[in-house]
């Protein structure tokens, strides 16, 4: 299947492994750039984070993270390696790496030197914390950087510890600025000629996310609580229990606050005192969450969908992963793809005009090493080592 998209005419070479980096990758490849993964023999460890395992030689992790690129195994660590990746990025657009500071200046490919080599060539690099100051340098995995950012102190119930959101959204947060970050910079080469360093921290992006709990603070001083499912500063906004499961309420307004007393027959409710406003249902909390408890208890949740959809209440059904992935409208959005045996997530950003593809899932490793070495004639090389990553 040809590539297509709004960025057949751009080449990247993907270096990074684990998470952020790749799925940055993956995302450019999605919409029609040839990236090109590089790992060594053994594989980007992710390979090896399951079960469940999807082929013989990676995991159903790795899979979310690698279709739509060739793969290719090469050892940056010796002369050979190095010249091939010096070749590679004469004929690229974008290299994205997230290796150990340090490690690319030993091999001749720092900032200064990918800049003099190569004035075209943007350089995403993404580490834990930047490569400088108090903790530059330092590892960083997305679960550390949620617990040091505040992320996880402001997820979890009340009453309860601190807990590391669900996903590792971070690293995902972190790969969404990536790209952006990446085709900023393409649009200013577009005009100047030069590329430049696309700089991403786990850090940065983890704090760039505390919204609206950053703003609580600079504005009182004060850390903000855990709240659970609820919302700090809406109401109601959670999750209720219908007769056959949970259900979430946000009546973000009081316009749908009101129409949601009347789609539940509870037209009292518009004028008590202690809901007329969102402070006011703030304030009375429990006693509001008492009252809609009661009154969806008994009510299906297809049914409560129904009514609040009709009444313009935003609401739904707490899905797991696999009646999320079987609802009609995520199946007629195509967020759901199957090709050649591969089935994953599909490409959220339709464009009208150059929209994208999935094309083909993860590539073995080093399934395509003959072919891409040949196009810059190299012969293939062994791999680095996880102590340079």
């Amino acid at each position: 299947m040809p590539r297509t998209g709004a960025l057949t005419d751009i080449r990247v070479v993907d270096l990074s492994r684990v998470l952020a980096g790749p799925l940055c990758g993956q995302m450019l490849a999605d919409h029609g750039a040839d990236v090109i993964k590089v790992e060594p023999p053994g594989g980007d460890e992710t390979r090896g984070w399951g079960p469940p395992f999807v082929r013989d030689d990676h995991s159903a992790y790795f899979d979310g993270l690698n279709r739509n690129k060739r793969n290719i195994c090469i050892d940056l660590r010796d002369e050979e390696g190095q010249a091939l990746l010096g070749r590679m990025l004469e004929g690229a657009d974008v290299v994205i790496e997230n290796f150990r500071a340090g490690t690319l200046e030993k091999w001749g490919f720092g900032d200064d030197d990918l800049a003099e080599r190569f004035p075209r060539l943007i350089h995403c690099r993404i580490t834990g914390y930047g490569v400088d100051g108090p903790l530059g340098g330092a590892p960083g995995y997305d679960a550390v950087l949620q617990g040091l950012s505040g992320l996880m102190s402001i997820n979890g119930e009340p009453d309860g510890a601190a807990m590391r959101i669900g996903i590792p959204l971070v690293d995902i947060v972190t790969s969404l600025n990536a790209m952006n970050g990446i085709l900023m910079a393409l649009h200013v080469r577009a005009t100047t000629g030069r590329g430049q360093l696309v700089d991403l921290a786990l850090l940065d992006n983890a704090v760039s996310i505390l919204h609206p709990h950053a703003g609580t603070w600079f504005a009182t001083g004060e850390p903000p609580v855990r709240t659970g499912v609820a919302h700090p500063t809406i109401c109601p906004y959670e999750t209720f229990t219908c007769s056959d499961g949970p259900f979430f309420i946000g009546a973000g307004n009081d316009r749908q606050f009101r129409a949601l007393a009347l789609a539940l027959d509870a037209p009292e409710l518009v004028d008590d005192p202690r809901f007329l406003t969102n402070p006011d249902r703030l304030e009375n909390s429990p006693a509001l969450r008492a009252v809609l408890g009661g009154l969806v208890g008994d009510i299906r949740r297809d049914e409560l969908a129904e009514r609040l959809r009709e009444a313009g209440v935003p609401s739904g059904a707490v899905n797991d992963v696999g009646e999320a992935l079987a609802m009609p409208q995520v199946l007629h959005r195509e967020m759901v793809v199957e090709r050649e045996g591969y089935r994953g997530v599909g490409i959220p950003v339709k464009l009208s005009e150059t929209p994208g593809s999935v094309r083909f899932g993860p590539r073995p490793r080093g399934a395509d090493t003959a072919a891409v070495l040949a196009e810059f004639g190299a012969e293939c090389a062994t791999a680095p080592g996880p102590e340079d990553r």
